[in-house]
């Protein structure tokens, strides 16, 4: 009791900087226990902290001995620090490999906690509901479902524990932090696969294939009344619009509803316009492919992604994170049949064309929202007018929210990409991807194929997780007739289709040359000396009189060019066959479609 105390005290100290709350007393409070061999440390420390580690992986083992017939806990991958990334297989029967839960007439529920690991209100719900199956208070849950639960993943990140990594969260006392040990934010991480950790939940999804995948957060935006907030790609912009249909009409009444009744409320995951000024509307976002949510979206596994609301206390966020499985497992168990169906149409769906960027609406919907009272003040320290919020809820009939609406780019599905040999570990993370992958085999050449020659790019001034990022414009030409023997052919005529372009097509944000993959195509690694180049030029230009004339034109029209020694030689040298062929030049060929 003492100990309970003095982790109160603390936790209220640190919270003196963050706004006031409004009183809370939900039904959810009776899920907690508080005694017992499987009571958690969270229900221990009354709800304001969470184990570290060692201790999450003792309870992960304690709950396999209480009921080994039903748990067992796998390593699913390492940490590049060396530690384990444990997952819980539940199953009613003792079913626990890959195999038997992919062919399960169940469907199988995924939970991910803890890919930012200052987020874990996902890990000590998810040991509550884990436990109340142990222990037979909830024997209902593995009737309805199969559970995959990975506690934490991002183990490196869970122990850099601070009570100071998260200056506008609520606890727990002491939280991990959001990026990795190699500082990389696993939720960008999904599609170029650069982490252990995403490469490791990938292979899970890969080989158990859950037919829903729940990434559990925590916000770190403005005030409102909402305690757990979660979404997905809204249908207008959805690659997989189906699927987004069955959630919104068979998944969210029942989520929201169980919520509500055990005293939280349920939001859409939006996010501010102007933090400073709530009034001015919220920003419907869409994930692009980097986020779990986005990546989902494109393979057509169903992702839900939550976000509780940093700024209530860890104990209401916790309870409402284990009402929210609870009601997300009768959701999926109703509705089992309508999602598979929707998930099956997808997988036989053919985009001609996909977009891959978008940009708010000009002009708003509108939607009721449950915020919280603010004013604005001049502040002396920024200069500018601030905002604080008053813990007083304010309710908006009909709030300004700006959704991703405008199309600014759209690509062409190709037939399929053919990828050099020289390029082994792109594959690897194709197939990693769950995308399949064929060796050419034949001898025969290939005619019609297309490459991607760069005219223009930029590279970001600043690494951004980890790499260079690089934008370019493209000219697309035929390439010769040529033997494609040993190199990868990708389809698009798999499930995966629209993931396979977003990959693959250079224009794609979240491709794996804009992510730096291909890098090594702008650097020139064979020269040319003037003493060479210029009698040869001279030979090329008098045996090719069109191209003198356009030589001599360039140096009447182009000042630059004209005064411009380097430029001269650059574009004779370019014009010789001793030039680098494959400068700039996008090696992943593509065949286009009809």
């Amino acid at each position: 009791m003492i100990a309970s105390i003095i982790m109160l005290s603390a936790a209220m100290n640190l919270d003196a900087h963050l706004p006031p709350l409004e009183a809370w007393q939900g039904q959810s409070l009776q899920l907690i226990q508080q005694k017992g061999p499987l009571t958690t440390d969270f229900e221990l420390s009354g709800g304001v902290t969470s184990p570290d580690y060692q201790l999450t992986i003792a309870f992960v083992d304690r709950l396999v001995a209480a009921n080994p017939t039903q748990f067992k806990a796998i390593s699913i991958g390492q940490s590049q620090a060396g530690r384990d990334i444990k997952m819980l297989v539940a199953s009613e029967h003792g079913k626990f490999s890959a195999t038997e839960i992919s062919t399960s007439a169940k469907p199988t529920l995924l939970i991910q906690a803890g890919i930012h690991a200052g987020e874990i209100d996902g890990k000590d719900a998810g040991f509550m509901l884990l436990r109340d199956i142990a222990t037979g208070k909830r024997l209902d849950i593995l009737e309805k479902v199969n559970i995959l639960f990975v506690p934490i993943l991002n183990v490196d990140g869970h122990e850099r524990r601070s009570p100071f990594n998260r200056i506008n969260q609520r606890g727990p006392i002491d939280m991990g932090f959001r990026t990795n040990g190699n500082n990389l934010n696993l939720n960008r991480d999904y599609t170029k696969l650069d982490t252990p950790e995403v490469r490791a939940v990938l292979q899970v999804i890969k080989a158990f294939d859950p037919d829903l995948y729940i990434d559990v957060h925590v916000t770190d935006g403005a005030d409102y009344q909402y305690d757990v907030t979660y979404g997905y790609n809204p249908q207008f912009a959805s690659e997989s619009p189906l699927v987004a249909k069955v959630l919104d009409t068979h998944f969210k009444p029942q989520i929201d509803a169980a919520l509500t009744q055990a005293g939280h409320i349920a939001g859409p995951l939006v996010f501010v316009m102007d933090k400073r000024d709530f009034k001015q509307g919220l920003a419907g976002w869409v994930a692009t492919p980097r986020f779990s949510n986005g990546w989902g979206d494109l393979a057509s596994v169903p992702t839900i992604l939550v976000e509780n609301h940093s700024l209530k206390p860890y104990k209401q966020r916790v309870l409402g994170t284990y009402v929210f499985f609870d009601g997300v497992v009768d959701a999926l168990a109703k509705s089992q049949s309508a999602l598979e169906k929707a998930i099956d149409i997808e997988h036989a769906t053919r985009p001609k064309e996909i977009v891959v960027r978008r940009s708010y609406a000009e002009q708003p919907n509108h939607i009721p929202f449950r915020g919280i009272a603010y004013k604005q003040f001049d502040s002396a320290l920024s200069g500018q007018v601030e905002v604080k919020y008053l813990g007083q809820p304010k309710f908006y009939d009909a709030l300004p929210i700006y959704w991703q609406k405008i199309v600014e780019k759209k690509v062409k599905v190709p037939a399929a990409f053919y990828i050099p040999p020289a390029y082994p570990n792109i594959v690897e993370k194709l197939r990693i991807h769950g995308i399949s992958v064929e060796i050419v085999t034949t001898a025969e050449s290939k005619e019609g194929l297309k490459q991607a020659k760069i005219t223009q790019y930029e590279f970001d001034k600043l690494p951004f997780e980890g790499r260079f990022r690089v934008t370019a414009e493209f000219d697309l030409n035929e390439v010769e007739k040529m033997p494609l023997t040993g190199w990868y052919r990708v389809s698009t005529d798999q499930a995966k289709s629209e993931l396979v372009t977003h990959l693959l097509h250079p224009e794609a944000p979240d491709s794996f040359f804009q992510w730096g993959e291909f890098n090594t195509i702008f650097q020139r690694t064979e020269y040319v000396e003037n003493y060479a180049l210029e009698p040869y030029a001279r030979s090329m230009l008098k045996s090719n009189p069109a191209m003198a004339l356009e030589f001599d034109k360039k140096i009447r029209e182009d000042e630059l060019f004209a005064n411009d020694a380097k430029k001269r030689l650059s574009w004779l040298y370019e014009k010789t066959p001793f030039y680098d062929q494959a400068y700039l030049k996008y090696p992943v060929l593509i065949e286009l479609g009809e």
